[in-house]
């Protein structure tokens, strides 16, 4: 008898060490009407691509650092989710109605179920912004707090819920009235087009006013939460650094030290570096070199590095890209170097692109206060050949001055590369020697155009005198 217990033992023993351990998550599902191939899973330690199959279906084995928060992305729409290890999601969903589509099956779609109607919900109360945030202090209140009343009615209903889950999201119900009290601040005088709009002294809860945004864990499981840190830190450097982006020096970001979070820092720093790293900045490798020494974010350093990479060449006083026989509306073609001895303003723009077009006006206005000047103004379209007559027809219609030219192969000419030129509008100052002045200029509705062009024909005058 004592064998056979000792026996059984040794086969109780084998079976729980042969037990497999549960460290991991899958998500399943089928999006509907989506041309996306890829549909992304992130969190601010974690990212994850998923291959979306050509019928729509996925099926991904995950490896979460945790339970917790999750942002699930499909093309342009996302949603949260929450997941634990041991969970078996499924997700449906329309990519023409993502959000009232939306519904999950499996183990985790109780949680999951919950977050898809509140993200439901709240995208039909913003929908029409003008009139969420024009309502007076008290009706909009009183709006909010309905909508959170009826999220912790529905989250107290739920049967069998995760309670780490129900106590976050509880919290995350607080976050979420925050954030829309902050937004109204923000909002409700743009869009009743009262300018000088300060809301009254009580409309701010103290425990809103007083957050000082050191909570990693809400930093992660709560959007709301991560806005109002991510916004109230921008504020603060922003005030610190001025409206010119152009003399912004490592003093100015040493604010950034001050963080708790290290995933807000880590997104401040890549928020800051697509336009601090900058060759219109006399600065930008030293802001370089403390961007990269300050975050743990191994694809912000990347992106850092990629960026500096492009720049570094473009700097005040290099030598120009050149761009090389370009066709001139006028007739003819046209190289920069067919223009050495003058000062150069190159404006490279679309008749696609609206913010181009609303620069057109002040940049008449420019062409005109300078056009007895050693200058020369270039507007270069980046159209595609196909949109040829369009460019043609559009510099007639509106009747454009100075020299206007049609790149050579839109976003791949050789000159748009070589100045990293990745968004347009985009203004470029070259000297009469064909060096670089300012790689990113002033557009010409920013007065510091006018000031930069009189500083350096300035210069030019007294070299002559």
């Amino acid at each position: 008898m004592k064998r056979l217990i000792i026996a059984l033992l040794a086969i109780s023993i084998i079976a729980c060490k042969q037990e497999p351990k549960i460290d991991y998550a899958i998500l399943s599902g089928k999006v509907e009407n989506s041309n996306a191939t890829t549909a992304l899973l992130n969190s601010v330690d974690f990212k994850k691509e998923i291959t979306i199959n050509s019928d729509g279906t996925f099926s991904d084995t995950l490896r979460i650092p945790g339970n917790g928060f999750y942002s699930f992305k499909i093309g342009r729409e996302y949603t949260p989710v929450y997941l634990k290890t041991g969970d078996h999601l499924n997700v449906a969903v329309d990519a023409k109605s993502f959000d009232a589509t939306l519904i999950y099956s499996g183990k985790g779609a109780i949680e999951n179920n919950y977050l898809a109607i509140k993200t439901l919900k709240k995208s039909k109360i913003v929908s029409n912004a003008v009139e969420f945030y024009s309502m007076s202090e008290n009706d909009f209140k009183k709006k909010i707090s309905k909508f959170k009343n009826k999220n912790e009615s529905r989250l107290e209903s739920l049967i069998d819920v995760d309670e780490d889950f129900l106590a976050t999201e509880k919290q995350n119900l607080v976050y979420d009235n925050y954030a829309m009290l902050n937004n109204y601040v923000q909002r409700h005088g743009y869009y009743t087009k009262q300018e000088n709009f300060e809301v009254s002294e009580s409309f701010i809860p103290t425990e809103l006013k007083d957050m000082t945004f050191d909570d990693t864990n809400a930093y992660k499981a709560s959007q709301s939460y991560k806005d109002m840190a991510f916004n109230k830190v921008l504020t603060k450097i922003f005030d610190e650094i001025g409206d010119d982006a152009t003399i912004v020096s490592v003093d100015n970001l040493k604010g950034l030290n001050d963080i708790k979070i290290l995933a807000l820092k880590n997104d401040v720093i890549d928020y800051l570096g697509n336009f601090l790293v900058s060759p219109a900045n006399t600065n930008m490798e030293s802001i370089y070199t403390f961007f990269t020494e300050n975050t743990t974010n191994e694809d912000t350093k990347k992106a850092l590095k990629e960026t500096y990479e492009k720049n570094k060449n473009l700097i005040k006083g290099k030598p120009s890209p050149q761009f090389v026989n370009y066709e001139n509306h006028k007739g003819g073609e046209i190289s920069l170097s067919d223009l050495n001895g003058k000062y150069v303003y190159v404006d490279v723009w679309a008749t696609w692109c609206g913010p181009c077009i609303r620069e057109i006006p002040a940049l008449k206005d420019v062409e005109k206060k300078f056009h007895n000047e050693n200058i020369e103004f270039v507007s270069t379209s980046i159209d595609q050949a196909k949109n040829h007559d369009k460019w043609v027809d559009m510099v007639n219609d509106k009747d454009l001055g100075g020299v206007q030219l049609m790149a050579d192969n839109d976003w791949n000419s050789k000159f748009v590369k070589d100045y990293a030129i990745q968004g347009i509008p985009r203004f470029i100052l070259i000297d009469p020697n064909g060096n670089i002045v300012n790689a990113d200029a002033p557009r010409p509705s920013d007065p510091k155009l006018i000031e930069l062009l009189e500083k350096e024909l300035e210069i030019e005058k007294k070299g002559k005198i």
